[in-house]
């Protein structure tokens, strides 16, 4: 630990140069200053209240080692690259790290040039973490997504359990836990889970006044993104659940003039990703239309409006996802858009990701019939893997599937890989046993030796593009020699253009078809009681959306927030301008179609906008330009 007395200047110091602020956020002081002095700390802040900076500052300026346990490998990449571009040292281990790049990690892990190690809660049980560890100068502990810990939380992971066991070894290190979203009742549960000794609890209140929550029952989702953006030219995300939504949705704003958009999503490359995000976080007018992949761990003030193209599946994901909104103050919008059919079309989804225990077995039986392992066996090479052949001998349709390899990487049984990444190749014979090959064998696997750094020593990535051109072939080719190669047990080859599979555990059927599947039927159960939670939010009219959001995370609000969908729908029923005025005020700034009318009066009922300006025409206080648009008379 440091000096109290030289504190408070380094912490100003540490902040303004790394991280560039010159003050602190609300409650981000205290926090730092609760797990510097050796307090066990919970710290619960809406998305955009800077959860990260509690611990990677405190890390920074203490002696030692800080240990971070995520669940999402996509955040601990996307942390550990952007705090090495702030210059401080950071690693991640995970299932996709090279034996060899991981022991270097280990080493500067032990060596005290590491500040901090992001890992993941299954890898507290990592024979290899477990014999490196005790050789480490530990400072601290942050759980991040502390709400995982709980069967009550979203996204409960049970390995998160383990953390209260690897606690127990260190009596005097105190131990921080992250949360955006916990109800009264996952915030005791991660307290008691952790084993935390009398912790200091830091929490901000989740009301967003600056948000306008909108909830909107349509069809033609479209049409109504491309109006809104036609009109309002600030940055923003819109959120949709798949992927090709994403993609067809942006397709058709360009073809439609909408010049500011683009689509981003996991199946891209970590280039194309960061050219995107670089594009959409430099801008004050961008539009990213993403999955819910993107805006983890990303801060940028200026966003003012969320759209929601599909219902998340929690409160907690959605109030997440509007919290990347209005994070200058500045008053911002939440759009969700939905109809019945959305609704039943995701509890029919649900529904069939959602396997009987009898196919549960028998996906988890062909899984590891495919590579014939046996029960208490271990398999070490890394394969190429299609879900569709497990489609095939099992029966079971694609989502029981998707869900049951989504549960065991989770549980990092396996490790599945699924996005394009670099090739991989390593050879199975000497370079002695070469010129006992087939002349045109050796002379391809010497000119591969010549080609791929470090190929002689172990398992080699390469981009198959840069290695043909290298050897002066064409990318086609290579993979096709280097597949006969594999063929006749020379090397062994993962097409980085496919999905892989790695087993990361001996087969264990007893623990398989029983504890784990009691834990898999948990987990499932849990996501469909969220998405309830969600239906009723969605499209309950008597209650302020806000109000809703607060009362689930425990808090009584005073009164209503006046200003979302459900608000302003009672508000113009009372009121006496009862609309015609807003209609009025719209049409002063510039002549407008029935669907601009009704995003700048903020009304969605079309029907209720459109007899209004029917009135107005009646009265001569406005008239038509032509056959749709309408300005002041």
């Amino acid at each position: 630990m440091i000096l109290q007395d030289n504190f408070g200047q380094l912490k100003q110091e540490v902040l303004q140069q790394y991280w560039g602020y010159s003050q602190f956020r609300d409650l981000q002081e205290e926090i730092i200053n609760s797990i510097i002095y050796g307090h066990d700390t919970v710290c619960l802040l809406p998305t955009g209240g800077g959860k990260s900076l509690c611990y990677q500052l405190p890390a920074v300026i203490t002696e030692g080692l800080c240990i971070v346990i995520s669940p999402l490998l996509a955040l601990m990449k996307e942390q550990v690259h952007t705090l090495k571009k702030r210059g401080i040292e950071a690693e991640y281990l995970s299932s996709d790290i090279e034996e060899t790049e991981e022991d270097s990690i280990y080493i500067r892990c032990k060596e005290g040039l590491t500040k901090l190690l992001y890992i993941s809660p299954e890898r507290l049980l990592n024979k290899k973490f477990l014999y490196n560890y005790p050789e480490m100068q530990i400072s601290f502990i942050a759980v991040d997504e502390a709400h995982c810990i709980s069967e009550w939380g979203q996204d409960f992971r049970p390995s998160y359990q383990n953390i209260r066991v690897f606690r127990e070894q260190f009596v005097n290190i105190p131990c921080m836990a992250l949360t955006a979203t916990a109800t009264p009742k996952v915030l005791d549960e991660i307290c008691e889970k952790l084993n935390l000794k009398h912790p200091k609890i830091f929490r901000k209140g989740f009301a967003r006044n600056n948000i306008r929550i909108n909830m909107i029952e349509i069809s033609d989702k479209y049409e109504k993104i491309y109006q809104y953006l036609k009109i309002n030219h600030q940055s923003g995300i819109i959120y949709t659940n798949r992927r090709k939504e994403a993609e067809s949705l942006a397709y058709f704003l360009k073809s439609k003039g909408i010049g500011n958009v683009d689509d981003y999503h996991a199946g891209m490359s970590v280039s194309d990703k960061r050219k995107k995000q670089a594009w959409w976080q430099n801008s004050d007018r961008n539009v990213l239309i993403s999955t819910n992949a993107f805006g983890m761990g990303i801060d940028k003030a200026n966003v003012h409006f969320v759209i929601h193209f599909n219902p998340p599946g929690s409160i907690e994901n959605y109030y997440q996802e509007i919290g990347r909104a209005g994070r200058d103050g500045e008053t911002s919008y939440a759009f969700l858009l939905w109809n019945e059919q959305d609704l039943l079309h995701t509890d029919d989804i649900l529904k069939r990701q959602l396997p009987s225990q009898k196919e549960y077995d028998k996906i988890i039986l062909y899984l590891y019939s495919l590579f014939q392992i046996a029960d208490h066996e271990f398999f070490e090479s890394e394969v190429a893997f299609r879900t569709d052949r497990l489609e095939k001998l099992t029966g079971c349709n694609i989502s029981k599937i998707k869900a049951v390899l989504k549960f065991l990487n989770h549980q990092e049984i396996i490790y599945l890989r699924k996005n394009a990444a670099p090739s991989a190749v390593e050879l199975k014979i000497p370079y002695t046993e070469f010129e006992s090959l087939a002349p045109a064998d050796a002379y391809f696997l010497e000119l591969l030796q010549r080609n791929l750094v470090g190929l002689t020593s172990g398992k080699t990535r390469f981009n198959e593009r840069s290695a043909a051109e290298k050897m002066g072939t064409q990318p086609t080719f290579l993979k096709s020699r280097l597949k006969e190669m594999q063929a006749k047990g020379y090397l062994d080859y993962i097409d980085g253009s496919l999905s892989s599979i790695r087993f990361l555990k001996p087969r264990n059927d007893l623990m398989l078809r029983n504890q784990y599947w009691k834990l898999f039927r948990k987990i499932q159960e849990n996501k469909i009681r969220k998405w309830n939670e969600m239906k009723y939010f969605i499209k309950e009219n008597s209650y302020c959306k806000m109000n809703l959001i607060l009362h689930y995370f425990g808090e009584k609000p005073d009164e209503s927030c006046h200003h979302c969908s459900v608000c302003e729908a009672k508000e113009k029923k009372t009121s006496s301008r009862d609309g015609f005025s807003r209609i009025l005020e719209a049409l002063q700034k510039r002549p407008a179609t029935l669907d601009e009318i009704c995003i700048m009066t903020q009304n969605h009922q079309k029907e209720e906008v459109l007899e209004k300006l029917i009135l107005l025409l009646d009265s001569g206080k406005i008239k038509m330009l032509n056959y749709q648009t309408y300005t002041l008379a």
